[in-house]
């Protein structure tokens, strides 16, 4: 059991969430909001997605990123920031022809995935380990990006969050870390219950679990309704914890949550398992973090 846990939340995501809840902050204003009321709650680490502020959709301008993390940072210049390296790898297939992408479609090239982080230089920076269906779409990172993506974050001074959300996910981040990609201690992120990846269960979590090579830190999450049966299980597996409205929208069935309400439940679920729920500065520590 992991007696000292840090919590993550995942604000917004680039998910088809907004029209299900009013709480999913849209506009950097409310997304830096978001990230400020969950680091009064215990959230050590934010992890940021932006969307377009007139749609809701999904993006990866720059000037979005930068003014959440300016607004936060005006105000809170402890917590620790986590950027998605996530955004540009969707794919729809075409119905008749699978060459020719369906709207909604964004596949780009490492350079662009990685330029807010490289601009903005985030102490942590998530690094998607691979490619898998995810849901409908396809999400495509192939093994020369993840090479390129992680020489590109250690350049911007950030540690890398390596993303897994299968056993070949883990298989292909050792190889990045045997190749000298990615400097000590790892960090992993346990992904669990994405449509169509491994399972948000007591068998998902100890599968990957079980695969990851010695003196790593990692922390996971569930989706949905299994968000908070991962947190303790992380907790109990020895990792750390990740809630959120990226990965479940509601605080128990009904009732739709805030960021800042799912880490007070994951404190509350963290503190009756007779562990402690750590400060950003003793994370950076852990982490071996450099200050923002």
């Amino acid at each position: 059991m992991n007696e000292s846990v840090y919590i993550t939340c995942a604000l917004t995501g680039a998910g088809n969430t907004v029209g299900k809840s009013p709480l999913v902050p849209v506009t950097p204003k409310q997304i830096a909001e978001a990230g400020l009321e969950a680091a009064s709650a215990g959230a050590a680490v934010l992890h940021i997605h932006v969307r377009k502020p007139e749609s809701g959709a999904p993006s990866r301008r720059l000037e979005l990123y930068a003014e959440v993390v300016e607004r936060i940072r005006e105000r809170n210049d402890t917590v620790i920031l986590n950027l998605t390296g996530g955004m540009g790898g969707d794919l729809i297939p075409g119905d008749k022809d699978p060459l020719q992408a369906k709207p909604g479609s964004d596949v780009v090239g490492p350079r662009l995935r990685m330029e807010h982080i490289q601009k903005l230089r985030p102490e942590i920076a998530s690094l998607d380990c691979g490619s898998m269906n995810f849901g409908e779409t396809v999400y495509i990172t192939t093994p020369s990006y993840l090479r390129e993506m992680a020489r590109m974050i250690r350049e911007a001074g950030a540690k890398p969050e390596l993303e897994v959300f299968e056993m070949g996910h883990v298989r292909l981040a050792r190889w990045l870390i045997s190749e000298g990609l990615i400097d000590e201690p790892p960090l992993f992120q346990l992904c669990l219950g994405i449509p169509w990846a491994a399972e948000a269960s007591t068998h998902g979590m100890n599968a990957l679990h079980d695969m990851l090579p010695e003196n790593v830190i990692w922390a996971g999450f569930g989706i949905g309704r299994m968000q908070m049966p991962m947190v303790a299980q992380a907790v109990l597996l020895g990792g750390n914890v990740r809630v959120g409205l990226e990965d479940n929208l509601y605080l128990e069935k009904g009732r739709l949550a805030s960021n800042a309400e799912l880490v007070e439940r994951a404190v509350k679920i963290i503190e009756l398992l007779g562990s402690r729920v750590l400060a950003p500065n003793e994370v950076r520590a852990k982490l071996g973090l450099r200050r923002p």
